[in-house]
């Protein structure tokens, strides 16, 4: 089958696997009633008859209970919360309680910001575990992973379970011993980056033959003279689901590490030059979603008359890969937005988040680009040693299941290429989060100066704000417009991130004005301080919407938690990137409308609706070719394996 026919086939079955989300049945609310008369009769006991309890339960899955049978979810529940209760002081609520049976069984978990994720995936965690096969809870970074691993793991012990935790620069006996848990957290990227360098330890045995590998696996031989840093892929409990599936999706996880690849700085600063030379429209052109650069023919021919002096400089790839890698460095890469200078290096920002993410590169020669471009020796290229993409690595665990608070509206996909249907979980009490009117402005000075002149306006009554950004560069132009006006702030932006807990813990304090960049995947709460409640709650202003509603609502859930009041608003510019790239005909009508001034009179929502979702069918599409691919190559290889 060609990649081709991949699609379209998937496109055929597409339509009869759109489920509608759904909420949590009669059925699940009985087992709630079940699990608390359970826990009351746990109380009674000792902590030492609690650890046998678990014990029981490992006994009766061992002997062939399911982990998700009723009696097991049942009396696991209980076992964890009582055990939560006996650490911690803690108790689960009702709705945590339903969203440990949804996890339990192998679904997502649509949860509000706030309602207790953390401890919810505990559940899960150990009713899985009961297997003996391992269980891998992944969070979106090292951070969060630690953090959360030091909060869930004196529960796991009280029930006489182990725990492990995976950090980046462990060695492999570390990792392994982490591993051979019965729970193990981590990063969700480090679980795919161990399984790609068990892969190239296996390969770097010898030299096979090719297929012989994927054959050996289809027939279940196993190669012992390596010792593999992870045993298997029994379960995962995967947070921020969302991010981690659909918005990291279309980009592969990439070991590099196969020693060195040598090009001199030379042939960097040669296609640096030649890249200066070229002519936007008449020797390349910026075309696409995302952005690309496409070279003309003439562009080809003027490149190519400048090879015979890069050839000198031993080049690894085609002397137009330089020279594009150049432009692309110079016309579509931005400081402060796609990447940071840090300590003399190229540092990637996560687009997501904001994140900076310190051991992450571009490929084919693009981050030595952007190295010349900003003035800084060119690094040496590692060479690639093994690749996966996202789709194919969850897809080798028996179970999953995930948690978001923005799982609906993604829900046909994440079932279709994940089999994982979505339960909405409701909130422990009603949302009381205000929405006010969305604000036009003609370019993004004047939007910065009314956000500014808003923030000083609402801090003035005490109310908390915080200033969500979508790049660096934005979030540090409003801090010195605050700071020329004299007006105090806390700055989270990628570049804080051990202080991150910290700053985002005060943000709803009384008078607090708190400006950071997307908050997706940020894991810690934001609770109102004394008399904030009384003042409407933490208020959001959004300096401008994202290409995913997804990321917007996970900027906007920040606000309202656990049934506190909350506010938000939205500020848009013709020149944003969402309206740049993908609607220049909408930034004419928000000039047209704003008239002589700089503020547009009419409400433009849903034109900015239907864009995000013209910008979600763009990435779908591509998810779609990337999953189509894979499977065509896992038919090549099942063919060669025979």
């Amino acid at each position: 089958m060609t990649i081709t026919g991949g699609i379209e086939s998937l496109r055929g079955a597409w339509s009869s696997l759109w489920p509608s989300v759904r909420q949590p049945t009669r059925s699940d609310h009985g087992l709630i009633d079940s699990i608390r008369a359970c826990v009351d009769d746990m109380r009674k006991i000792s902590d030492d008859a609690l650890k046998e309890q678990a014990k029981q339960l490992r006994d009766s899955v061992s002997a062939g209970a399911a982990p998700n049978s009723k009696d097991v979810l049942i009396r696991g529940s209980a076992v964890v919360c009582d055990a939560l209760r006996r650490v911690m002081g803690i108790e689960y609520y009702d709705v945590q309680l339903l969203a440990g049976i949804t996890l339990s069984r192998g679904n997502i978990a649509e949860m509000q910001t706030g309602e207790g994720k953390t401890f919810v995936s505990a559940l899960p965690a150990f009713v899985h575990a009961l297997t003996g096969n391992g269980v891998h809870v992944m969070t979106v970074n090292d951070y969060l992973a630690q953090r959360d691993f030091e909060l869930i793991a004196p529960v796991f012990r009280q029930l006489g379970m182990t725990i492990g935790s995976l950090k980046s620069s462990d060695s492999p006996d570390v990792k392994r011993q982490a591993y051979n848990c019965d729970v193990t957290y981590g990063a969700g990227y480090e679980f795919g980056f161990d399984y790609l360098r068990d892969q190239a330890a296996l390969i770097g045995q010898g030299k096979p033959r090719l297929g012989s590998r994927y054959r050996d696996q289809l027939r279940g031989f196993k190669n012992n003279s390596v010792q593999s840093i992870q045993r298997g892929f029994a379960f995962c409990v995967i947070d921020e689901m969302d991010s981690v599936l659909i918005d990291e999706a279309t980009t592969p996880l990439l070991l590099s590490g196969g020693g060195p690849q040598r090009a001199t700085a030379e042939a960097y600063l040669i296609a640096r030059q030649t890249a200066e030379e070229l002519v936007e429209n008449e020797h390349f052109a910026v075309s696409g979603s995302p952005p690309r650069i496409i070279l003309t023919q003439p562009g080809i021919e003027r490149i190519a008359a400048s090879g015979n002096v890069a050839a000198k400089h031993g080049l690894l790839r085609p002397w137009v890969v330089y020279v594009r890698n150049a432009v692309q460095a110079e016309r579509l890469l931005k400081i402060d937005v796609d990447y940071v200078v840090s300590d003399g290096k190229i540092v990637l920002v996560d687009k997501h988040t904001g994140r900076l993410f310190a051991d992450r590169s571009w490929r084919d020669g693009l981050h030595q680009a952007v190295e010349v471009k900003e003035g800084l020796t060119p690094s040496e290229e590692q060479r690639p040693v093994g690749h996966i993409t996202r789709q194919r690595f969850f897809r080798l665990y028996d179970g999953k299941c995930g948690m978001t608070g923005t799982a609906t509206g993604s829900e046909n996909e994440l079932q279709h290429f994940y089999h994982l249907p979505v339960v909405v979980i409701p909130t422990r009490k009603p949302n009381q989060r205000k929405q006010l009117p969305t604000r036009y402005f003609v370019d993004q000075d004047s939007k910065l100066d009314a956000i500014t002149a808003e923030t000083i306006h609402v801090h003035a009554t005490g109310q908390p704000i915080l200033v969500g950004t979508r790049t660096i560069e934005t979030s540090e132009l409003l801090a010195e417009r605050l700071k020329e006006k004299g007006v105090p702030f806390q700055l989270l932006n990628g570049k804080q991130d051990e202080e991150e807990a910290d700053i985002v813990s005060r943000a709803g304090a009384k008078g607090a004005i708190t400006i950071a960049t997307n908050m997706a995947g940020r894991g810690t709460d934001i609770g109102l301080g004394p008399g904030v409640p009384e003042l409407g709650g933490l208020h959001v202003i959004a300096t401008e919407h994202h290409e995913s509603a997804r990321v917007d609502r996970q900027l906007i859930g920040r606000s309202a938690r656990q049934g506190d009041p909350g506010s938000y608003q939205f500020f848009v510019s013709a020149d944003d990137q969402l309206i740049s790239l993908h609607a220049p005909s909408l930034a004419r009508r928000i000039k047209q409308s704003a008239g002589s001034g700089v503020e547009a009179e009419a409400d433009f929502s849903h034109e900015i609706a239907k864009v995000q979702r013209q910008v979600d069918r763009l990435g779908l599409a591509q998810r779609q070719q990337m999953f189509a691919h894979d499977h065509w190559l896992e038919q090549v290889m099942s063919t060669l394996a025979k």
